[in-house]
């Protein structure tokens, strides 16, 4: 591959996550963490060179993005104040803390990105039941909790809080498998998938959260330690089945997202030396997403060579065809953009109510529409020509990621206008001129196709010098993290975040924990 187009793999890519990120600020969560991961894996996927991964676009977006959600959950802002905390010992936890977060992040991240690249159409589409099933139990739940009256606000008094952590997520997901299993009779991948999972993800909380009592910053919830114990699951589960290249890929990009999310930090400590005032927070997210997405274009340069072509086998129902384009390009803009009224709302841009009729009732029935109209031509396009469409795998691939990158960049500014300020621009802003970069790079960049080589790589040799790279940058990173802080700011606070400081008298929490390490009665 010329290096002019290794250059456009990892500056597009670089770019496709940075503007997922800046956009998932404005949303967050789990929700919001789906959108940079679909923008990079299909980015990724289009300017590999891999012409047989281009009729994988739609999963590599789908899967992206379901395992970039997953870091959604876990806590980071308080993380991110003990690096400006003037107080030593908690500067240097709290780099070490962000290379965690980060790695957990991006591990899941970098192997469901991975994933569309080792397996066909029919072990893909064998992960459809278990994640639908999944889908409808944790939709049962959040309905039934908001019935409940459940308020976010005041969690840490819900009677049902346990280090505000996801344990009834991680509790039902292995029910509705297993309840999809007994009524299918049968046991497949993705049932696997969620069970090691779900288990890996209570291993991780009981033990060091409950057991030994680890918790990175009281008050704030311990996913965290959920997203470990998942991280090993999922190793554990590619390891069985065979998935080294996809293990090797989380690897890569979650030690490259480690790395990411404290270097970010650190800048952000080093850009407040500036005096400038500007949405800095909003510069370390894009920044942050950059190098993530340096990481997962290091993945697909890596597997580019060394994975073979994977031969498609059997036929697929049109729903399966069908269901992971329909989530990128319809479900992943809803479960964002549902939100945009709310705000609307809130800032008097619209009133609450039209006709008579909620304003959120409007909003909703009108995206029902555009729902429809997207999927009745991506049915067609399943059967037969659409002369607006392209023929190719990848102009089709192009047109889904370009969809969606317009889609949300519009659907973010439009959540942002009402309270628009001249901080934004370093937002919106930004994002709009990354988004033309990318556009015009993934239209007229031209991508010479590579191949494959003949021989096996020896993956688990690959996976050990990764890890012992991983670990020793680790420790220089955040040494060098703390080092520069600490020359710059010596004991003073930045001033930027707040007081925090995680040890000694000094010690800070907002709000009282539970007793217990186990739900209110």
């Amino acid at each position: 591959m010329p290096p002019r187009s290794t250059a456009s793999l990892f500056l597009l890519t670089g770019l496709a996550l940075s503007i997922g990120w800046g956009i998932r600020g404005n949303f967050g969560h789990e929700f919001g963490a789906l959108l940079p991961g679909a923008l990079a894996a299909m980015t990724g996927a289009l300017l590999s060179g891999r012409a047989d991964w281009n009729s994988r676009v739609a999963w590599f977006g789908f899967l992206g993005a379901l395992g970039w959600s997953f870091g959604g959950s876990m806590s980071y802002m308080q993380v991110i104040a003990y690096t400006h905390s003037g107080h030593s010992g908690s500067i240097l936890y709290g780099f070490a803390s962000l290379f965690l977060i980060g790695f957990l992040w991006a591990a899941i991240g970098g192997a469901g990105t991975a994933l569309p690249a080792i397996w066909n159409r029919r072990q893909l589409e064998s992960l459809l039941p278990a994640l639908a099933a999944v889908a409808v139990a944790w939709g049962v739940q959040s309905w039934v909790e908001a019935r409940l009256g459940r308020d976010p606000a005041f969690r840490h008094e819900d009677p049902l809080y346990w280090y505000d952590t996801d344990w009834l997520a991680a509790t039902t997901a292995p029910v509705a498998v297993g309840i999809l299993a007994a009524l299918r009779r049968r046991w497949d991948a993705g049932s696997s998938l969620v069970l090691y999972l779900s288990i890996g993800w209570w291993i991780g909380f009981l033990v060091l959260v409950n057991g030994l009592g680890l918790r990175m910053t009281p008050p704030r919830g311990d996913n965290w330690s959920g997203c470990l114990g998942m991280t090993l699951g999922l190793w554990i589960w590619m390891f069985h089945r065979g998935a080294l290249p996809a293990v090797l890929a989380s690897a890569v990009s979650g030690f490259a997202g480690g790395f990411g999310f404290a270097t970010a930090a650190l800048l952000e400590s080093v850009e407040l030396t500036s005096g400038l005032h500007t949405n800095w927070h909003s510069i370390l997210e894009q920044t942050y997403g950059f190098l993530n997405g340096l990481g997962i274009a290091l993945v697909f340069w890596l597997l580019r060579t060394r994975v073979p072509v994977v031969r498609e086998d059997g036929t697929s129902t049109r729903w399966a065809r069908l269901a992971p384009a329909a989530f990128v390009a319809v479900v992943l803009p809803w479960l964002n953009l549902r939100r945009d009224p709310e705000d609307w709302i809130r800032m008097k841009a619209i009133p609450e109510s039209l006709y008579g009729i909620p304003s959120e009732l409007w909003f909703h029935a009108a995206f029902a529409l555009l729902a429809v109209a997207i999927l009745c031509v991506l049915g067609r396009a399943s059967t037969r020509t659409v002369e607006l469409l392209p023929q190719s795998d990848r102009g089709r691939g192009q047109v889904l990621l370009l969809f969606l990158l317009g889609f949300m960049v519009l659907g973010n500014l439009a959540k942002a206008l009402p309270g628009f300020q001249a901080e934004r621009l370093v937002t919106e802003g930004v994002i709009h001129l990354n988004a033309l970069v990318l556009t015009l790079g993934v239209v007229l960049v031209a991508v010479p196709s590579v191949e494959p080589r003949p021989h096996v790589d020896h993956w688990a040799s690959l996976i050990r010098r990764v890890a012992g790279i991983g670990v020793v940058g680790f420790a220089l990173s955040v040494a060098a993290d703390w080092g520069v802080v600490r020359l710059i700011h010596g004991e003073r606070p930045t001033g930027a975040r707040g007081t925090h400081i995680r040890f000694g008298p000094s010690a800070t929490a907002t709000k009282a924990k539970p007793v217990s390490g186990t739900p209110h009665p």
